[in-house]
């Protein structure tokens, strides 16, 4: 049984993933700068930031699951 990916599907994942790359930018700046910065501007920069990275990855896997699915 193989399931195809829906266009709806393919964006809903996208959306969560962009969610969860803010998220986990913004935990990661605490986390990382929260004493140097402190909590807020690490956290403002780690929102803005993280995503660069985890958008790419996201799209990247997306494809690969719309290659091999």
């Amino acid at each position: 049984m193989t399931a195809s990916l829906t266009p709806l599907a393919l964006v809903l994942a996208l959306v969560a993933g962009a969610l969860a790359s803010v998220a986990g930018g913004a935990v990661g700046g605490m986390i990382v700068g929260g004493k140097a910065l402190g909590n807020e501007l690490a956290a403002m920069l780690g929102g803005f930031y993280g995503p660069l990275a985890g958008v790419a990855g996201i799209v990247i896997g997306l494809l690969v699951l719309a290659i091999i699915g």
